[in-house]
């Protein structure tokens, strides 16, 4: 079966597929974020010689992969561990390691190498494997994606600690009500579930900046108010200050 060929069956099983070189290095624009079940696409793509394809991991295909490296002693890991996996596609890789595949369900997250064990790894959302059976490597076992077990997974990290609240000091009853609304807000995107935080806080911030008009408050005070939220739930600032712009400029505001 051909590059191509491979590609497209992937692409018939659910996949979301995109070329790589067999340097593992993206041979598209955007890589990983590509990623298609298009058959024109595909056909585009690997109409070129020397490429393979990857899978978008997770969200987008529907399966996670346990990459196991025997280069960083995930063969020990495997011996001791491989009873407690149920059976599953499974198929060698270039450097005489294994991909696993297992259904994805949410919150389940890419794990980088030795978070489960040495030479382990686990790709979900926003990564991707190269299937190596592209290249002729054996296919181990044929079995449809089964479930990972949960007690494979390490525990997930613990929620942030609750913000603290900046104090503010208001004299009106409006200035009060603005007061108590941007402390609601903090407390609200500060305990908003992982993968929620960003969209909390675009929220949050676009509902307070309403209250600019009454005069109540400032944009700068809300976007003060708005930063220390989106630290407290974790969020890097690069992606505080952008989700603030948007909702600045979506309500016109300027901080």
């Amino acid at each position: 079966m051909t590059a191509l060929q491979h590609a497209l069956d992937l692409a018939t099983k659910g996949r979301a597929v995109f070329p790589m070189t067999e340097a593992k290095r993206p041979a598209c624009e955007h890589g990983v974020r590509d990623a298609t079940r298009d058959p024109a696409q595909i056909r585009a793509w690997f109409s070129r010689p020397g490429l393979l394809p990857a899978i978008a991991t997770g969200e987008p295909s529907g399966v996670v992969v346990l990459d196991l490296d025997r280069q960083h002693g995930a063969a020990n890991w495997w011996r001791d561990n491989r009873h407690r996996l149920p059976e599953t596609e499974a198929y060698r890789t270039r450097s005489g390691g294994l991909h696993l595949m297992f259904t994805y369900r949410p919150g389940i997250r890419t794990l980088a190498l030795d978070k489960i064990g040495p030479g382990v790894e686990l790709r979900s959302t926003g990564a991707s494997a190269i299937d190596w059976r592209a290249a002729g490597f054996q296919s181990l076992c044929d079995a449809a994606p089964a479930e990972l077990p949960p007690s494979m997974l390490p525990p997930p990290p613990p929620p942030p600690a609750p913000a603290s609240v900046p104090v503010f000091t208001g004299e009106t009853a409006a200035r009060r009500y603005a007061e108590a609304a941007m402390t609601r807000a903090i407390q609200d995107v500060a305990s908003a579930p992982p993968g929620t935080r960003n969209a909390a806080l675009n929220s949050a911030t676009y509902s307070l900046l309403r209250l600019v008009e009454a005069g109540a408050v400032t944009a700068r005070e809300i976007a003060g108010a708005m930063a220390h939220a989106g630290g407290a739930a974790g969020l890097p600032p690069r992606e505080i200050e952008a989700t603030l712009a948007s909702a600045l400029r979506a309500r016109g505001g300027a901080a």
